[in-house]
């Protein structure tokens, strides 16, 4: 089939979910509460964590990135999404597609190294207590999670640039609800088996490190955790670790499924649903689960309840 450098073409259509009117409108309702709730809830996470002394700890100023990350991540998704329920044309301009491609790439990558950063912060916590406070120091906290945007965007950035090399079909319409990696290889005509490798190693790097990176912190916290003499001090101890280790499990459980697989087995309308559980769920998940399963929290959250019914 005939091709052109996709560079060249204006704008690409993303079919979405479904045509159908009534379905798009319910669609269009449930999804705009979700990426409400998503907003609200990751805004005062970070809003409780500055204004409060008591959570300003390295565990919670990684708490507070990561809710700056998932407010990105699903604002560089939803919004578009969400308007392309309400337009008869569902066009994203080829400079848009790149730069979502390019954002939500770099946004999911960081999330990622975030994530075992924050689990090295609970093996430093738990295993290692006396040296905590002088190994986690703001700077270090700090360094951490810029290292954990460079790698991320570095990552984004030669996924990015490979894709620009490629030519397309003569089509411009794309199965899916935004510009993913995935979907967009559909388009294209020329060899793409070097892009497919590439993304296959990046990804598989990313993933395989951070997630030993985590696995290998909850087995010594594990360790540690067992052999404590007070069940008090068990419980705690697992307390802080079990929100994170829900969030992990869902954000690498959903990843790892969507990328580490061959072509071959993709399929349009499976991969829509996995890919609304990672850019849509997940970020309106964490700050549920971790204001649910943090007394810390919820006591703040509170206090600042109060204090601004009986200022009134």
């Amino acid at each position: 089939m005939a091709g052109e450098n996709c560079t060249l073409m204006e704008n690409f259509i993303l079919l979405g979910f479904t045509d159908r009117l009534v379905l798009k409108n319910i669609l269009f309702v449930i999804f705009l509460l979700i990426y409400i709730i998503t907003v609200v809830g990751n805004t005062v996470i970070i809003w409780v964590v500055k204004i409060n002394s008591h959570l300003q700890t390295p565990m919670y100023f990684f708490l507070s990135n990561l809710s700056f990350l998932d407010l990105c991540y699903s604002s560089v998704v939803t919004p578009k999404m969400l308007v392309n329920f309400l337009s008869h044309q569902k066009i994203i301009s080829y400079t848009g597609c790149i730069l979502q491609l390019y954002f939500y790439a770099g946004l999911a990558t960081t999330e990622c190294y975030l994530l075992a950063v924050m689990a090295y912060d609970r093996y430093l916590a738990i295993c290692n207590p006396f040296m905590y406070t002088y190994i986690m120091s703001r700077r270090i906290c700090i360094s951490l999670v810029v290292l954990s945007y460079l790698a991320g965007f570095l990552n984004s950035t030669i996924q990015t640039g490979f894709s620009l090399r490629v030519t397309c079909c003569k089509t411009n319409v794309i199965d899916h609800f935004f510009c993913d990696g995935p979907p967009l290889s559909y388009l294209y005509c020329s060899d793409i088996s070097l892009n497919e490798l590439l993304l296959f190693t990046i990804v598989g790097f990313n993933e395989i490190t951070t997630t030993s990176l985590v696995f290998v912190s909850y087995c010594c916290i594990l360790f540690t955790i067992l052999r404590m003499d007070s069940v008090e001090g068990k419980y705690k101890a697992f307390s802080t670790c079990t929100s994170h280790l829900m969030v992990v499990t869902l954000f690498y459980g959903t990843l790892l499924f969507m990328y580490l697989r061959p072509t071959t087995s993709y399929s349009m309308n499976t991969d829509k649903v996995v890919s609304v559980f990672y850019t849509v769920i997940i970020p309106m998940l964490n700050p549920i689960i971790y204001s649910l399963k943090n007394k810390e929290v919820i006591n703040c959250m509170k206090k600042i309840l109060k204090g601004m019914v009986f200022s009134k």
